[in-house]
């Protein structure tokens, strides 16, 4: 490697280290205010605050790694810039690409890095979060007097081989709305499917409105038999508005080969919607490590151009990063928006903004350098 190249990569490193840690440190700090109350109503030990934060961390690194890669790489090149170090490595003959070669290899390092923790790390860090949370900081219901929160495409494996998808679930007034469920049996062929409008729990039931029942034929798998239909019915069904509560499923604690499994085995339960969701989040976690090169490439050739502006480098560096994460954050998540309201393809919807930025990038470099 040259000694230009260690010295640029040395500048890179220790920004970005220092910025994940600053990161950090402000979202502990919030989140500590934030859950004051419960951690004195609870009287939580500091072992288990320790350990709470402690498995934060993945899910810290991964979030905050894009805005800390793009801030070192502009701020390290935008000072090279102030001190007309950049005007004299371009003097000797060397091309955009020689230029950043050391911060497009740190950024590819890092969307490595990203991806395995978001892979190995984050599924089990929140579920060990939640489970902290819920078992020893959480204050109850009852306690806090306040509602949760309702919870959307909820999926469930439940008693009698039964699966359960349901669009939204309030669990202040443990209603269902959207329901579909499926039941398989031994052999994994389908024996029933039930589809609802609405579920209120009764306190003993489930009571389920503009209910329809299609049973199947043992002999002939997966062939529609008899359909009823109910304006209301009282369900036979074990679940209990706890149990939904309990159970649902966090996108964030399944990697790839997980999530990738979990669709494949429900792909034909009947559930567009729920599984047209899940597809788009497997997309989002397949696009995750282009973020943080698309955005670095978009930025570069906006901080080089500005050589001559020495006393603003700073705040150009930091400016340019926040304008670009911003744009790039509020793309991203209309494309998501599209892709689970059914407007896009659910492949294309999580490649929009990595997309669009590698676009405006080459074509900025193509066109200024």
């Amino acid at each position: 490697m040259r000694i230009i190249d260690r010295y640029i990569l040395k500048s890179i490193i220790t920004i970005f280290i220092g910025m994940v840690v600053t990161f950090a440190f402000l979202f502990i700090l919030i989140d500590t205010f934030s859950n004051l109350q419960d951690f004195i109503a609870k009287k939580v030990s500091f072992e288990t605050i320790a350990q709470y934060y402690i498995s934060f961390l993945p899910m810290i690194i991964v979030n905050t790694s894009t805005m800390a890669c793009l801030m070192s790489v502009l701020f390290t090149y935008s000072t090279l810039s102030s001190h007309n170090e950049i005007v004299a490595i371009r003097t000797s003959g060397m091309n955009f690409w020689q230029v950043t070669r050391p911060a497009i290899i740190f950024t590819l390092m890092v969307s490595a890095g990203v991806f395995l923790v978001n892979e190995c790390f984050v599924p089990r860090s929140s579920l060990m979060n939640q489970e902290i949370r819920d078992a020893q900081i959480k204050v109850t219901l009852a306690e806090k007097a306040h509602g949760l929160p309702i919870i959307k495409d909820l999926s469930l494996y439940g008693l009698k081989r039964r699966l359960f998808f349901i669009d939204t679930f309030d669990p202040n007034t443990n209603v269902l709305n959207g329901i579909s469920i499926i039941g398989h049996d031994r052999n994994q062929n389908m024996t029933e499917k039930i589809v609802a409008l609405k579920g209120i729990w009764t306190g003993i039931a489930w009571k389920f409105l503009d209910c329809q029942i299609t049973s199947y034929k043992s002999s002939l798998p997966n062939v529609p038999g008899e359909v009823k239909v109910y304006p209301e019915k009282l369900m036979d069904i074990k679940e209990t508005p706890k149990d939904f509560l309990k159970q649902r499923l966090d996108v964030t604690a399944m990697n790839i080969r997980q999530l990738s499994e979990y669709i494949h085995r429900f792909s034909d339960s009947g559930a567009v919607k729920a599984i047209n969701n899940l597809k788009v989040d497997l997309f989002q976690k397949i696009a995750l490590p282009l973020r943080n090169i698309v955005i670095v490439l978009a930025g570069l050739p906006f901080v080089l151009v500005n050589s001559s502006k020495r006393k603003a480098a700073t705040f150009a560096s930091i400016g340019v990063a926040l304008i670009i994460s911003f744009i790039y954050y509020v793309l991203d998540a209309v494309g998501l928006a599209l892709g689970k309201g059914g407007g896009l393809p659910d492949w294309i919807c999580a490649f929009i903004a990595p997309l669009t930025f590698l676009i405006i990038g080459l074509t900025a470099i193509k066109t200024k350098f």
